[in-house]
């Protein structure tokens, strides 16, 4: 006890301090955090950003039963990067201050993570803020029972109680608050099943384990690791979550109001997000380590580059001939993945077509290699061009047998077809069977590609350089930016069936020859040159 005698009146300064803190804490979230911080991270400094308050004055929302257009303000999905105390703040001191600062500590926390050890850790650290002299001294109220005081779960006199558990093993217990902190681990997220597994969890058991349907909260926090990750699933299937989405740089195109009507603060793009905690040069240095992928999904909240990843979107030419006009193609080769069913689960057909077409080799070198001090002489005599690709259709869709080989047939006719290209899988061999059977009388032959030894990822790393040297082309048609968009973000989509027939389409034409490269082409026109009685050979074989 600290007596000081001010004006003939004795003050305990200990109590003052006391009250003052009760205060400030009922009055807000974030306030609760910075005084209550030693008693969770004693040997860490605090450190203040914005985005706290940003997150703070959301969960402050649903903990009052705010209303948004009539509704129950009791769905949120947090993503923001690691490091930015997203699962100290939302698992440990929201529901601690709720309890206390807020007098609700009949209030039940049920809080899941991709791991039963990173839930019982925060579990802990709950424990350890309200059993905490500091926090009984201010809150006197908020005491644990003796028989239900466990790291997985305890509970308090007034009935209220906090339980950790892994993701996937929610059962029994109904929570006013479910939490579900990173529900994917990195590689669980990068496992179709594992995810899928995780996604199904979420969307089939999670809201049945809360009080009260209408009332009781559900708060999503994480941070993005593949497009159909559980935040990918709720934003696709637009459950009605307020969506808060802070990326480590500050992206002006993706930056949209929260329902409360809350905006990042931040101006520039590329601005940091908690520059007191991570530095431009710590941000650089971990995105060199981490590498774009990793960067994009955990940092920027957004699981493909700006742009892509094997293959960026920038790097398909933009047709800029007159709409509806392709140039002439001396060959037209068409791409099909196969995947019959009508299941809505089911995976899609999907088919990319493909005309190949020639600029003047001259000009093309030119561009290729520019003004920068190298000069290529190619004589015009050898009339020589250079081989360019333009897909000129595409589909993806969810068919029976009979009506993917019937759509199948009335592309490849309608976009005069030279070959269609099937991968020999058990699927693929029933379609090139019954395309044999009912249209062997059409112009375009079939033939069955060979499962490669390959995986997805390393057949479109084997045609990246043909995008970067500027050989592939596509329209201005929305069923084009579908496909560019998959391409993309592989392997971090949510789907990959247009992306297996683009490169298993220009895989193929490389192998051909049909594809070649203009360092290539000027590499044989040089070797020519050096001897003259050499015949060039064909731009196409035969």
């Amino acid at each position: 006890m600290a007596l000081v005698d001010i004006g003939g009146q004795l003050i305990d300064l200990d109590q003052e301090l006391i009250e003052s803190d009760r205060i400030e804490c009922e009055a807000s979230l974030a306030e609760f955090v910075k005084l209550s911080w030693e008693q969770v991270e004693p040997g860490q400094q605090y450190t203040h950003g914005w985005h706290i308050d940003f997150i703070a004055e959301h969960l402050e929302a649903m903990v009052d039963g705010q209303e948004v257009d009539g509704k129950p303000y009791n769905r949120l999905l947090v993503n923001v990067p690691p490091g930015t105390m997203k699962s100290l703040l939302i698992g440990v001191f929201m529901p601690a201050w709720v309890w206390g600062p807020c007098n609700m500590p009949s209030t039940r926390f049920l809080c899941a993570s991709h791991s039963q050890e990173l839930a019982v850790r925060d579990n802990m650290r709950m424990r350890r803020l309200i059993t905490s002299e500091w926090y009984q001294e201010r809150w006197p109220h908020v005491k644990l029972t003796a028989d239900q005081n466990q790291k997985t779960k305890f509970e308090n006199t007034a009935t209220g109680w906090r339980q950790a558990t892994s993701a996937g093993s929610i059962t029994g217990a109904r929570a006013d608050f479910v939490i579900i902190d990173d529900a994917h681990s990195v590689e669980g997220a990068n496992s179709d099943q594992q995810r899928q597994t995780t996604v199904d969890w979420f969307l089939e058991a999670v809201p049945t384990r809360v009080n009260n349907p209408d009332r009781s909260s559900i708060i999503v926090v994480m941070q993005r690791l593949h497009q159909g990750d559980i935040s990918g699933e709720i934003l696709d299937r637009q459950l009605g979550y307020d969506h808060i989405m802070l990326p480590m740089l500050y992206d002006p195109l993706r930056d949209l109001p929260t329902k409360l009507g809350y905006s990042d603060i931040r101006t520039q793009p590329g601005e940091l997000l908690f520059p007191d905690r991570f530095p431009k040069d710590v941000v650089d240095r971990d995105r060199k380590i981490m590498g774009e992928y990793a960067f994009a999904g955990q940092m920027q909240q957004e699981p493909a580059p700006r742009g892509g990843g094997i293959i960026r979107s920038e790097t398909w030419l933009k047709w800029e001939g007159e709409k509806d006009q392709f140039p002439e193609f001396d060959y037209i080769l068409a791409s099909l993945d196969t995947a019959y069913t009508e299941k809505a689960e089911g995976d899609y057909s999907a088919i990319t077509v493909w005309g190949v077409f020639s600029f003047d080799s001259v000009s093309q070198a030119n561009k290729l290699f520019g003004p920068d001090g190298r000069t290529i002489q190619i004589e015009r005599t050898f009339g020589e061009l250079l081989p360019k690709v333009m897909m000129i259709d595409a589909w993806q869709e969810k068919l029976s047998l009979h009506d993917l080989v019937n759509k199948v047939a009335l592309t490849c006719r309608l976009r005069k077809v030279d070959k269609l290209l099937i991968e020999s899988t058990a699927a693929g061999i029933s379609v090139s069977q019954e395309l044999r059977r009912l249209y062997s009388h059409e112009n375009f032959a079939v033939q069955l590609q060979p499962v490669g030894r390959f995986d997805k990822t390393a057949r479109l790393y084997s045609v990246q350089h043909l995008f970067d040297e500027g050989m592939i082309y596509a329209p201005d048609k929305d069923w084009a930016d579908i496909v560019i968009q998959q391409v993309s973000v592989f392997p971090k989509g949510k789907h990959d069936d247009l992306v297996d027939t683009v490169s298993q389409a220009l895989r193929h034409l490389r192998d051909l020859g049909m594809m070649q490269r203009a360092p290539e082409r000027i590499a044989e026109l040089d070797d020519i040159k050096r001897q003259p009685t050499k015949e060039p050979a064909p731009l196409y074989p035969a």
